[in-house]
C-alpha cells in the first residue's frame, strides 16, 4: 500500500446497507481549512508515534504486518508527513471535489491514477469557465522497468526538485494516459480541434521547431465534427510503447500517431514546465515517486 497525496475525494461505501448507484449516494467533497488539516495531520502523527512507541522495541510476531509498517515508518522517518490519503487501489474511482467528476482509480489493469486536475479557460478576459477535468495515469510496471534504477535510491523530497526526473517523465516512454472528462455542457469538437491547435502547436513549435505543421494536421483532424461531447464525454489522450499516441472519444478509438514529438508536446500541456495545472502536476510528480519507492 502507498500513502498518496491527493486532493480529492474517495467514494466510501455506507457502512450497514449495500452500495447503491443513484444519484443521492454520490461521493461529494467541500474544501476544509488548513486548520482542520493540521490538527488531523498532527492527530495522525501523534497516533503513530504512540502505537510506535509501544511496540517498536519488540518483536511483534504475532502481527508481522503492524511490524512492518513501523519498520517502514521509522526507515522513512526523514520524510514529511504530507495530509494524505492511503491509496491502494481497491477503490473503483475518485471523484473530483472541484467538478464532482469521477475518475476510475485504475485503467487497462496497470495504469494508476497520479493527480486529477482542472483545465480552465479564459471567455473575452473577464471569467473563466472549467472546460474539461483531467486525470493523469501511468503504468506501474513501466515506472518500475524504466525509472526504478536511476531514481529508486532517491527520496521523495529529492525528486520533487530534480529536473532531469520531470524531463524524463516526458521522454521516457512510459505508458501514461490523460483522461479528459467534459464538465463544459456547450463545448463543441471544433473548440476542442482549436484548442489543440493552439496548445499541442505551440509545444511542437517549442521542441521541433516551426516545421511540424502536418504533424499537428494529423493529430487535429482525429477530432471530426461528427463526435458529438456532452457533459460527461471522455476523451483519451494515451502514449502507447513505442511512442504511439493513441485518441479515443467516449471509448472509441478515433486515430493513432507514433511520433515521439507529439507525445511529448501532448503530455507537456500536463506535466510540463508551464502545465494548465501546476498542482495536478505537483501530485503526479510526488505520487510517482512514491511509486518508486514501493
Amino acid at each position: 500500500m502507498v500513502s498518496f497525496r491527493f486532493p480529492f475525494s474517495f467514494p466510501q461505501p455506507p457502512k450497514h446497507t449495500p452500495p447503491t448507484y443513484s444519484s443521492s449516494s454520490s461521493a461529494t467533497s467541500r474544501p476544509f481549512s488548513a486548520t482542520a488539516a493540521a490538527v488531523a495531520i498532527a492527530a495522525g502523527a501523534a497516533a503513530v508515534a504512540g502505537v510506535a512507541a509501544a511496540t517498536h522495541n519488540s518483536t511483534n510476531q504475532a502481527h508481522p504486518f503492524l511490524q512492518n509498517a513501523l519498520n517502514l515508518f521509522f526507515a522513512n522517518r526523514s520524510l514529511p508527513l504530507w495530509g494524505s490519503l492511503s491509496l491502494n487501489y481497491t477503490s473503483s474511482s475518485v471523484v473530483d471535489s472541484k467538478t464532482g467528476a469521477s475518475f476510475p482509480s485504475v485503467l487497462d489493469d496497470s495504469r494508476l491514477l497520479l493527480g486529477i486536475g482542472l483545465r480552465r479557460k479564459r471567455v473575452f478576459g473577464l471569467k473563466n469557465i472549467d472546460v474539461y477535468a483531467f486525470g493523469i495515469y501511468a503504468d506501474d510496471r513501466d515506472i518500475k522497468e524504466l525509472l526504478s534504477e536511476k531514481y529508486g535510491k532517491l527520496s521523495v523530497s529529492e525528486l520533487q526538485d530534480n529536473k532531469e526526473y520531470s524531463d524524463d517523465l516526458l521522454e521516457t516512454d512510459i505508458g501514461m494516459t490523460v483522461r479528459l472528462q467534459i464538465v463544459y455542457g456547450r463545448l463543441s469538437i471544433s473548440s476542442v480541434r482549436s484548442a489543440f491547435e493552439e496548445s499541442v502547436g505551440s509545444r511542437l513549435r517549442k521542441f521541433g521547431g516551426s516545421d511540424n505543421q502536418e504533424l499537428l494536421q494529423t493529430f487535429t483532424s482525429q477530432f471530426k465534427d461528427e463526435y458529438k461531447i456532452p457533459k460527461g464525454s471522455v476523451i483519451d489522450l494515451s502514449r502507447e510503447r513505442g511512442y504511439v499516441l493513441r485518441t479515443t472519444i467516449d471509448g472509441k478509438e478515433v486515430g493513432s500517431i507514433e511520433s515521439k514529438l507529439l507525445c511529448k508536446s501532448l503530455l507537456d500541456l500536463y506535466i510540463g514546465e508551464e502545465p494548465f495545472d501546476k498542482e495536478a502536476k505537483e501530485d503526479v510528480k510526488l505520487n510517482l515517486a512514491s511509486l518508486l519507492h514501493k
